[in-house]
């Protein structure tokens, strides 16, 4: 039975009002308006490459805003790039604010003009951050959303000791990255960079030098020791791998069923999992 005071002091849970689907189909269109994204977001580039490449797309965003139902949290996109994760989230009513490094920062303008049709983008605020020079409150965040940018902090103890200072207890950091064990992966990016994991970059904002990850991505397992070094577990039951097949496996009129597949095979074949599948997605808990 559920009493009255229980249902009074219950979180609002919040039902996404654009779906990722519907979004993904206005981003296509804004690629087709927006040359200066498409270097970036390929997906106009190979007609035979659309629905596997929008496959990765939409399951790193449902995986987010399957994990974002509280319209009250306090969220920091650390690396929010071009803003798009954002701008799905102000759409939804959901607030934000992203930091960014490098040339991102003045496409976000343009974008949100493109996305103000479809709704309020007003909720995604933006600056050009350095994490490592900004002073922070401490415990100021719910959920710290990093996609594509943890293997790119630098020094990476000092970049956790920041994210853990800055969430409040109880808060979570949300991880979408590359699986740092995927054998294509670490072949392509030996060959690109050789085993030069760390660079120093020149940015021109700042006007100082930086250090920055080059691609230094990691496994879960290597992820796991970092985070609890400094007291942070990552939440086991919360993890997902995704996109297992290549592009000559993922045919266009069957994607759907090769996400239902890729999704049943990693959570029965380790191997696979571990040494194959190219993405991974996981909350990180602060106790």
């Amino acid at each position: 039975m559920v009493l009255k005071e229980e249902l009074i002091f219950a979180p609002l849970l919040k039902i996404m009002s654009m779906t990722v689907e519907e979004f993904f189909g206005h981003f296509v269109e804004e690629l087709k308006e927006n040359e200066a994204l498409r270097y970036y977001y390929k997906y106009l580039e190979n007609p035979a490459k659309f629905e596997f490449r929008k496959a990765y797309f939409c399951q790193r965003l449902q995986y987010i805003a399957d994990h974002i139902t509280d319209p009250y949290l306090k969220i920091w996109d650390c690396g929010c790039g071009f803003g798009t994760t954002a701008l799905f989230l102000s759409i939804n009513g959901y607030a934000s604010h992203g930091t960014t490094l490098e040339h991102y920062i003045k496409e976000i303008p343009i974008r949100l003009e493109y996305w103000s049709q479809f709704g309020d983008v007003s909720k995604f605020t933006y600056s050009y951050e350095n994490i490592f020079d900004h002073q922070f409150e401490a415990e100021i965040y719910d959920l710290i959303i990093i996609q594509d940018t943890m293997h790119h902090l630098e020094p990476l103890d000092d970049a956790i000791k920041i994210l853990k200072d800055v969430l409040k207890k109880g808060g979570k950091l949300l991880i979408v990255e590359e699986n740092g064990n995927n054998v294509i992966q670490n072949t392509k990016l030996f060959l690109q960079r050789g085993n030069k994991r760390i660079i120093e970059i020149y940015d021109e904002h700042l006007k100082k030098n930086i250090l920055l990850g080059n691609e230094n991505i990691k496994s879960l397992k290597q992820w796991d020791c970092s985070f609890k070094k400094h007291g942070l577990e990552i939440d086991q039951a919360s993890v997902q791998y995704i996109r297992y097949y290549l592009p000559f496996a993922f045919p266009n009129e069957k994607a759907e069923a090769r996400v239902k597949k890729e999704q049943a095979l990693w959570k029965k074949n380790n191997f696979l999992k571990e040494y194959f599948f190219f993405g991974i997605n996981f909350l990180v808990n602060k106790p």
